[in-house]
């Protein structure tokens, strides 16, 4: 478990700039995560049953829940579900034949997975959130069914070792210095069966994504500015 995120999360009572900051790494994180989701699901050959962006989006929560101290999960839950309601705002029309989710839904389900994965301590969360009771009755028991879902992988990747190779981008950016802690923390976490690279490089959009056929995380510079008009839409 991690204790703390370093120069990662900044206290909500930071100044406005860092509050920004906060929300952008939390989201950069989260949606790292999902794409190791989507990496883990390749490398390992684990089935899915259901939509594979469902899948990883588990996986993101999970992670947020495993890695760190119930304060900082918090601050990343917190972040990351408003990210998605960010999302929901500026998308306008839902499109409904992507393949993820609509936003508004994954920001629920991102509550209610949190929420259930310790739902005493997390009650303040999940009211400030808007959780409703009808749905809020049953998160304990859908993160028992993630994590017995997700548990088997995790637990058979579990040592140390480094299966995550991190390549930087020609410029310095807030991105590349999030990604390559992470990634240096999730090299003394994960022992993967196939070398997974992780690469923070311009893409000509705001955009993350996992790239099977050279086993890559491809996290775009672009998306940072993107996240940061999104919290500028929140104020």
């Amino acid at each position: 478990m991690r204790f703390g995120l370093a120069f990662v999360l900044f206290p909500f009572a930071a100044a406005a700039d860092e509050a920004q900051d906060a929300f952008v790494e939390a989201n950069l994180l989260g949606i790292f995560y999902h794409e190791l989701g989507h990496a883990l699901i390749d490398v390992l050959g684990l089935p899915v049953f259901g939509q594979e962006e469902d899948a990883a989006d588990v996986a993101s929560i999970l992670m947020i829940d495993a890695f760190y101290d119930e304060e900082a999960a918090q601050d990343l839950a917190y972040d990351a579900s408003f990210g998605f309601l960010a999302e929901a705002d500026a998308a306008g029309d839902v499109a409904y034949w992507d393949v993820h989710g609509p936003d508004e839904q994954r920001f629920y389900n991102t509550v209610c997975l949190f929420y259930g994965g310790n739902p005493d301590a997390r009650d303040d969360f999940a009211s400030d959130m808007g959780l409703p009771e009808d749905r809020a009755e049953t998160c304990a028991e859908e993160y028992e069914q993630a994590l017995d879902s997700w548990g088997a992988a995790f637990d058979e990747i579990s040592g140390a070792g480094e299966s995550l190779a991190f390549v930087d981008g020609d410029a310095p950016s807030l991105t590349s210095d999030v990604i390559a802690a992470e990634v240096a923390a999730l090299n003394a976490d994960f022992l993967l069966p196939e070398a997974v690279t992780v690469r923070v490089e311009p893409c000509g959009e705001a955009n993350a994504f996992y790239d099977p056929q050279n086993v890559a995380i491809i996290m775009c510079t672009e998306f940072e500015g993107h996240l940061r008009h999104l919290y500028d839409n929140l104020q």
